[in-house]
């Protein structure tokens, strides 16, 4: 049988700036150049939401 492939972004678990802050300094913790830039971008993309839901509350 074949299991069904889900799309899945790990800024959908980055729920609020203080999460996103430890994803962060996590991921330069690492020293990893390439593990950063992929961490900085799913950070972008979860701030995005993160400042539309907080628009909506306002």
């Amino acid at each position: 049988m074949t299991e069904p492939i889900h799309d899945y972004d790990p800024a959908d678990s980055l729920v609020d700036v203080e999460a996103i802050a430890v994803f962060l300094a996590d991921a330069f913790d690492t020293g990893d150049a390439a593990h950063i830039a992929e961490a900085t971008a799913v950070a972008d993309r979860a701030r995005m939401r993160v400042d539309s839901i907080d628009a909506v509350k306002r």
